[in-house]
């Protein structure tokens, strides 16, 4: 059962990916954010109504369930959706989504961290395939990087005079370092749903107090964000349709999400959730008309990631 809550999940992330690459061309992302998670709370709020009457079981209230699912807001719905929608705009969704698969490998190196877990040498093979896989989808051939707000294209000797991130940053693709904080702190939301869901077994619940959380976060911080009204009354419509296309999509997913940590391990319905690219690159190269350039490089890359990330999770 676990497995296949996870394998619907990871099709509703995959189709994300695809939906919100295509509303970004159209509508800002600051607004486009804020339609998504705005469906969020509304499209989980319905799915939990139907939940209370359909099932006659009452719901209990557990303080520690409530505050995990309430954190998991502030670190998957707030700070790791808003990184992901920025890299998905600047690293298309094929490599940003790829950047996502990392996920688990953040939460096995936070529990040897803090938890003084030890490394294999399985695992820390693992973790060098899966940084060999990161640079190969990140790496610019075409040596170009943005400094100040301007692009510049230089040639390789340029590169080598550069100083410092000059250098560095002409290397990674604008996008890669939100992709990667994103990365952290959605591994940091799985750690604390599964802890929710383990606790207090209510996956739709859930996802609608980390989805509310994620709102009432991007309203305080968000200057824009309160002046959606507004700006709703000139968007595109078909792009605020896409964005509230993705809204229904992420949340879904995360309830298919919360749900199989409940049934397997937190650790294996990441790694099946996270493992976007098997279906994202297919998926943009059809649909999108291959507009990433994506190349067997890339797609060498995203497999590296995948072999490295199964290495550490699947292998004792």
């Amino acid at each position: 059962m676990g497995e296949l809550f996870a394998i619907l999940s990871l099709l509703m992330f995959s189709l994300n990916v695809i939906v919100t690459k295509a509303a970004s061309g159209r509508l800002s992302l600051d607004i486009g954010f804020m339609i998504s998670i705005s469906v969020n709370v509304l499209f989980s709020g319905c799915l939990f109504l139907i939940r209370l009457m359909v099932m006659d079981d009452p719901v209990a209230f557990h303080p520690f369930g409530f505050f995990m699912f309430v954190i998991s807001g502030i670190f998957a719905s707030y700070l790791g959706r808003s990184m992901y929608f920025d890299s998905i705009a600047k690293l298309g969704p094929a490599k940003a989504s790829t950047f996502m698969v990392s996920s688990p490998l953040f939460t096995f190196l936070m529990a040897w961290l803090f938890l003084d877990e030890t490394l294999s040498y399985w695992e820390f093979a693992g973790v060098l395939v899966v940084l060999a896989g990161l640079f190969a989808v990140s790496y610019n051939p075409s040596g170009k990087y943005v400094a100040a707000g301007l692009q510049e294209d230089v040639s390789l000797a340029q590169h080598r005079k550069a100083s410092g991130w000059q250098s560095w940053y002409g290397l990674i693709q604008p996008g890669a370092a939100l992709a990667l904080l994103g990365s952290i702190s959605y591994a940091l939301g799985n750690i604390t749903r599964g802890s929710g869901i383990q606790d207090w077994n209510e996956p739709v619940l859930g996802g609608f107090l980390g989805a509310l959380t994620g709102v009432m976060l991007q309203i305080l911080l968000n200057k824009k964000a309160r002046q959606i009204t507004s700006s709703l009354r000139t968007a595109d419509p078909k792009a605020v349709r896409l964005y509230a296309l993705s809204g229904m999509l992420t949340i879904s997913a995360q309830i298919g999400q919360i749900a199989a940590m409940h049934y397997i391990p937190v650790a294996i319905a990441t790694l099946i959730t996270t493992a976007q690219p098997l279906l994202v690159i297919p998926l943009s190269y059809f649909l999108l008309k291959n507009q990433e350039g994506i190349t067997l490089r890339v797609i060498a890359g995203s497999l590296l990631v995948l072999i490295g990330i199964g290495g550490i999770v699947l292998l004792p």
